[in-house]
């Protein structure tokens, strides 16, 4: 059980929220353990499938995501890989941070600690979309021997700024609203996610249920008196000169936070160890409108073969000297 620490309002809230995430955690399709790591900055919950010896791979969830938001792919992802989803442990969700996180040092501080404890003999493969993107692009960046690939789904920072129009309608929910204009709350809510998810919300009955759910996950930070989460960071053309983990990213078309183009003809000039690729008809809910082609491309490329230390060295060596 979670510890006392998490920063609730109240105890009512605390109360309320886990009463929140239980239910939906009843969605998770797949037969799964439940676990708590504890660790010195905090304790982390990790959702486990798949076969204990298959090959590990970590997910690491967007913002306001938990490791709930993965239930759509679990069970293809834990057919050959024993996959550990987490809550981060900065968001909302059952992890409980011991210290405050003020940089994104002590994310990866955080996540190599987890990860030491989760897969101490072997290295893992790291999937994480939006923010979790951010992290998991950091994590490869500065800890390189301890990830095998690296799978970025339209990643909410590293790779390009956030555009003027996100960063505005990211203001507009984040900033106190006085007085009867607070009553419209969700529905601003709603219209900013229809406008970051436009290919989600054509996409019928189905489409509006999940953007339903989506606005639940972020209404459910009202239950929080605080939260560490801080805004991504980018790296620069010289760090992804450098940056040596075999990497696939996939962005959606029609992506709001930055443009797909942009990110594509970036990657391609700076990162040779990235494989850059746009999916079409989608967005930044390129894993709920493409969900069977991302996953089928995610696995396809976790399943090729590592190319050698001294190949990917060489590759990256070639490209700093342009």
């Amino acid at each position: 059980m979670a510890t006392s620490f998490h920063p609730f309002r109240s105890e009512g809230d605390r109360a309320a929220f886990h009463s929140f995430y239980a239910e939906r955690a009843r969605d998770w399709p797949q037969p799964s353990e439940s676990r708590f790591v504890n660790t010195p900055s905090g304790q982390t919950f990790v959702r486990v499938s798949g076969p204990a010896a298959a090959p590990p791979l970590v997910l690491l969830a967007g913002a306001r995501g938990t490791s709930l938001m993965w239930a759509p792919h679990v069970a293809a992802l834990s057919r050959c890989h024993r996959v550990y989803a987490l809550d981060i442990i900065t968001d909302i969700g059952l992890s409980t941070p011991r210290r405050d996180f003020k940089t994104p040092d002590d994310h990866l501080r955080w996540l190599d600690e987890v990860f030491g404890v989760l897969e101490p003999d072997r290295p893992l493969d790291l999937m994480g979309i939006s923010y979790g993107g951010w992290l998991s692009a950091l994590y490869a960046f500065r800890f390189p021997h301890r990830v095998r690939k690296a799978v970025l789904l339209a990643p909410g920072g590293a790779v390009h700024r956030m555009s003027l129009a996100f960063c505005l309608r990211v203001a507009m929910l984040c900033l106190p609203v006085p007085g009867p204009r607070r009553a419209d709350r969700p529905g601003a809510l709603q219209r900013i996610l229809r406008w970051m998810f436009g290919d989600t919300f054509r996409c019928g009955e189905a489409g509006r249920a999940h953007i339903d759910w989506l606005a639940g996950q972020i209404d459910a930070g009202r239950f929080y008196a605080r939260s560490w989460m801080m805004w991504p960071t980018v790296l620069s053309d010289a760090e992804w000169g450098r940056f040596s983990v075999p990497a696939l990213l996939l962005v959606g078309e029609n992506e709001k936070i930055y443009s797909a183009r942009k990110v594509k003809k970036r990657m391609d000039r700076v990162a040779p160890a990235v494989r850059t690729e746009i999916v079409p008809g989608a967005g930044h809910d390129l894993t709920f409108v493409k969900r069977d082609l991302v996953v089928e491309k995610v696995l396809a490329f976790l399943d090729e073969p590592v190319p050698g230390a001294v190949a990917v060295a060489e590759t990256v060596e070639a490209a700093a000297r342009g």
